[in-house]
């Protein structure tokens, strides 16, 4: 009866070992699959399978490997990087604004369990901290951003790695630029990257282009247009070598029309209008942008009587993006609110119209200028 009772247990051990060895073959098989699939949406850009497979390889990989394993540290890394990628895109729609509610504190949770296990591992000082508090910093409102951000720059600075320095200050720059505590520090260490880059990358480096082109619109934004036309051309001859139109070549290009047309040399700004109306051909159903615009005055004597109004136009966009025959259509409030849009519209430049790949004119363009007071 001993002997039975023994055997009996022994058997169901060597089931229930053999049951767990199948599941874990499975979460592995599982895993590798998922992964695969992974790396597959990450190679094609595609952001919502990226997320998707990237939380379920962390999932998996915690049972796979266990939760303080450094590859599961890796693998909640990955799934923190892609939350925040989908978080960050189009947060002006209502729908991912509130979609970002739910995203940012579960990746600040994969970020704070990525920077327990990489501590465990490497140390308080090791660079490999750096990606996890930069996470957080990303996954947190900008007033706490910048302990982690301060966090990450001490490692980076203690490292004496210059390149991780540069990328480290390029990256506390990028995550409070357009808020309350963009500070004069803060836009420096924009220009103590680049003059990293600068030495440590070759002119093509994509990095390093990047990085110009954001000093550039410091420089524009200071009033420092020498400068910023230096970085704006050498921005433009790089992605030119590319065989695809890069969004900040055509920005670069309209930022350089509004310097040429602030110094009053319109010939110059001619080739980057007829650049960007190639690069981004008109589409008929849509109005185009001008790429300088002069506002007009507000008439005197009406601003002083408090007379609101407005005046809509026609003209004519030529091949190299002037405005030709500007013709009042209709005006609202009084004719000095109409002299004063056809003094400043003639002064506008636009991206001429492109048709079979040539520059054209584009007739009977409308717009129409409001004239109001803020009343406080």
């Amino acid at each position: 009866m001993f002997k039975t009772s023994i055997k009996s247990n022994l058997f169901k051990a060597a089931i229930l070992t053999s049951a767990l060895t199948v599941t874990a073959a499975a979460y592995a098989s599982e895993f590798g699959d998922v992964y695969s699939a992974y790396q597959t949406a990450v190679t094609e850009k595609n952001k919502a399978d990226t997320e998707r497979y990237a939380l379920q390889s962390y999932e998996l990989g915690k049972v796979k490997f266990g939760a303080d394993s450094i590859n599961t540290g890796n693998l909640a890394l990955n799934a923190g990087n892609a939350l925040i990628a989908n978080m960050s895109k189009q947060t002006f729609e209502k729908e991912v604004k509130q979609k970002a509610k739910v995203l940012q504190p579960q990746a600040f949770e994969l970020y704070e369990e990525t920077l327990k296990i990489y501590r465990e591992r490497y140390g308080d000082d090791g660079i490999e901290l750096i990606d996890p508090l930069l996470g957080l910093s990303d996954a947190s409102s900008k007033k706490y951003a910048r302990e982690y951000l301060d966090d990450a720059l001490d490692i980076a600075e203690d490292s004496d790695n210059a390149m991780v320095i540069a990328d480290t200050k390029m990256a506390y720059f990028e995550r409070l630029v357009n808020s309350r505590y963009y500070t004069r520090k803060v836009r420096n260490y924009a220009f103590d990257a680049h003059e990293a880059y600068s030495e440590l990358l070759p002119e093509d480096a994509m990095k390093r282009v990047l990085n110009s082109f954001r000093v550039a619109n410091i420089r524009f934004a200071e009033k420092d247009y020498d400068e910023s036309e230096a970085l704006f051309l050498a921005v433009i001859t790089q992605f030119q070598k590319l065989d695809y139109n890069h969004p900040y070549e055509l920005a670069a290009h309209a930022k350089l029309v509004q310097i040429y047309e602030l110094d009053g040399e319109s010939e110059k700004s001619t080739q980057h209008c007829i650049a960007i109306g190639s690069m981004k051909p008109w589409k008929e159903d849509i109005e185009p942008t001008p790429l300088f615009r002069k506002n007009p005055d507000y008439p005197i004597s009406y601003a002083r009587m408090g007379k609101s109004g407005s005046a809509q136009l026609s003209f004519t966009i030529d091949e190299m993006g002037f405005v030709r025959d500007p013709v009042v259509i209709d005006t609202i409030g009084g004719e000095k609110f109409a002299t004063e849009s056809l003094l400043a519209l003639k002064q506008w430049r636009y991206a001429p119209k492109f048709v079979d790949g040539k520059a054209v004119e584009a007739k009977e363009v409308r717009v129409q200028l409001e004239y109001y007071i803020e009343k406080r």
